[in-house]
């Protein structure tokens, strides 16, 4: 079982390398997309067979707890919220995929099969991340979702420390974009009108005189020395 791959959901297949090094299984499974994840130094061997069948995309990742997963997978989720943690390869992970499960005409476009080397770590954690937030779930019901269908898949600690943080992220993203348009603009309403209140209290503010805040001292009356004190000439003669 752990050499094969299996249907997470309706079109999203789950797997190791090896279940797509046949060409005549990838067809008979209906595949049309592949995402291929893989560690740079798996390189040689860990790579597209069949590009000229299937749509592929290929993402270099390391597979070790340092690395970090939610920077490298849903541009689409996480930019509604602008939460810009340096995205590159983000936007291709989950586009690609809603991309091969996106319905035409009431019809599915393909399926996907998503696999790293050995279908235990890296891509389940992956797969786990798109159905949390494809069916809305808690961290660790998509897990045991995806564990249902793939019994081996055994995520390491960092690769589950971040399962567990996209559910905040990705549960944030839907709050922003379900908050009803028309509060949006009650609030943006709100903003303005606060502005030009400050406005009028700053123009208020310019028009009013200056007046020194300093109160002036206390007038003291300091009486004069009498004449007669200092003048002998002024004396009384007897």
């Amino acid at each position: 079982m752990r050499r094969e791959c299996q249907e997470i959901l309706p079109g999203l297949l789950l797997g190791p390398f090896v279940a797509s090094k046949s060409l005549e299984t990838l067809q008979g499974l209906g595949i049309t997309h592949i995402v291929c994840i893989r560690d740079a130094k798996e390189a040689f061997s860990v790579r597209p067979r069949f590009p000229e069948h299937f749509q592929y995309l290929t993402l270099d990742v390391e597979d070790n707890e340092e690395q970090n997963l939610i920077r490298l997978f849903p541009r689409s989720t996480l930019l509604t919220i602008q939460f810009t943690i340096g995205f590159d390869l983000s936007s291709r992970a989950k586009a690609f995929i809603d991309d091969a499960l996106r319905e035409e005409m009431g019809v599915r476009r393909g399926k996907v099969l998503v696999h790293c080397n050995g279908g235990i770590s890296l891509s389940p954690a992956f797969v786990v991340m798109f159905v949390m937030e494809y069916y809305r779930l808690s961290w660790e019901d998509a897990l045991h979702l995806v564990q249902n269908r793939r019994y081996c898949i055994s995520p390491n600690g960092g690769f589950l420390t971040q399962i567990k943080e996209y559910e905040a992220i990705y549960r944030a993203s839907q709050a922003v974009a379900t908050y009803p348009q028309a509060q949006r603009q009650v609030m943006r309403r709100k903003r303005a009108d606060d502005d030009d209140d400050d406005d009028d209290e700053r123009e208020e503010d310019r028009k009013r005189p200056l007046v020194d805040p300093t109160p002036a001292p206390p007038f003291i009356s300091i009486p004069l020395p009498s004449v007669a004190a200092h003048d002998p000439d002024a004396m009384e003669i007897s």
